[in-house]
């Protein structure tokens, strides 16, 4: 059922303790950590507590954690010393789009120039 943790989530494990993880910052709805491959020298992944599959399908049922998402992709930035400099906030929705673990998450990158177009 969408909104609980699912047993094959990689990220509902982390969220739940199960699986170790680099975390930078929990709150009540969101838990951020370091990407075990990281495209960047900062790269934190923020995801919600609740399990949705991507972006989208959060934004629509529970908008209040969607927003809590972005406000904590912004702490993470300041945290990470990359809001001056710039940082990029990306959602990958769908296989086609490069998600791999179906569970909303957002990456946060930054401390080396990122071009665009991305990819």
């Amino acid at each position: 059922m969408a909104g609980e943790p699912q047993a094959d989530c990689l990220f509902c494990k982390i969220v739940a303790g199960e699986v170790p993880a680099t975390v930078v910052r929990e709150t009540e709805t969101t838990v951020a950590f370091r990407d075990i491959n990281p495209q960047a020298p900062t790269h934190v992944l923020v995801i919600p507590r609740v399990h949705y599959p991507d972006a989208a399908s959060l934004a629509a049922a529970e908008p209040a954690i969607a927003a809590d998402m972005m406000r904590e992709t912004a702490e993470i930035a300041a945290g990470e010393k990359v809001d001056a400099t710039g940082y990029r906030v990306v959602f990958n929705t769908g296989a086609g789009a490069g998600q791999t673990v179906f569970h909303a998450h957002a990456h946060v990158l930054g401390g080396r120039g990122l071009q665009w177009p991305p990819g």
